[in-house]
């Protein structure tokens, strides 16, 4: 089993960035994708972004150019750096971990930190 933990999330303007973290414990060496999903409220969960092993990112188009994701191996964890925020960046965010070389990984989910863009 793997277990995940989100922090980072909070209130920031239009514009502004976050950078959120997730740490993996339990059977991490198991652990092939990482990502992040993302759920506004009335709006099914999508896809944001992820990461293989080596560090092969992934981005929804809604996000390309304006989200960062990076992985530590070593510690872990998985960053999603997030710039150039909008309003419709908001939504609770969900760190996912996942053994199968996919890019939309599905197995293992963290409770979700909510982020909100307002001014």
């Amino acid at each position: 089993q793997v277990q995940l933990g989100e922090s980072g999330g909070g209130l920031v303007q239009p514009g502004g960035s976050l950078r959120l973290s997730c740490a993996a414990s339990g059977t991490t060496s198991s652990i092939y994708v990482m990502g992040w999903y993302r759920q506004a409220p009335g709006n099914e969960r999508e896809l944001v972004a992820s990461i293989s092993r080596g560090s092969t990112p992934y981005y929804e188009d809604a996000v390309r150019g304006r989200f960062t994701i990076s992985r530590d191996n070593d510690r872990n964890t998985v960053i999603l750096q997030m710039d150039s925020l909008e309003p419709g960046d908001t939504a609770l965010y969900y760190c996912v971990a996942d053994p199968r070389n996919s890019y939309r990984p599905s197995e293992y989910w963290g409770q979700g930190t909510r982020v909100t863009v307002a001014s």
